[in-house]
């Protein structure tokens, strides 16, 4: 989400309105996705067809501090039916990691999920499905 942090956000030169910084990219780019969270996450399947939740594109995050863990989650619909499933195993699944005592999922819409979002190994199991994409 832009929004305008830096001291000099209402600059003469434009009028005095506001200047919003640049939207930040994507979280966290496919090839950061590592680590045992990550990994984990990977086990974590979506509901109504097999496939891990990291290769559908819908983490968009994870942070550790400590013990307590939060994942950036987002849907392909917002009226998933699903959601509360998701939720569930997120949180189950992280759990068992050794050193993880506190899992907060966040829903986030922003930036909007697509199908750009799934990952090569996505779409070839999806393919085995029938979906093309």
């Amino acid at each position: 989400m832009a929004c305008a942090t830096s001291p000099d956000r209402f600059r003469e030169a434009d009028g005095g309105v506001a200047v919003l910084d640049e939207p930040r990219p994507y979280p966290v780019p496919p090839e950061a996705r590592t680590g045992p969270l990550w990994n984990a996450l990977r086990e974590v399947m979506d509901p109504e067809i097999p496939i891990s939740l990291v290769d559908l594109g819908l983490i968009y995050d994870v942070r550790q501090d400590g013990g307590s863990v939060e994942v950036d989650l987002t849907f392909t619909a917002t009226a998933c039916p699903c959601m509360a499933f998701i939720h569930y195993d997120i949180q189950d699944r992280l759990q068992r990691e050794p050193g993880v005592d506190e899992v907060k999922v966040i829903e986030t819409w922003t930036p909007a999920w697509t199908k750009s979002r799934i990952s090569p190994e996505g779409r070839a199991a999806l393919k085995t499905f029938g979906v093309s994409m």
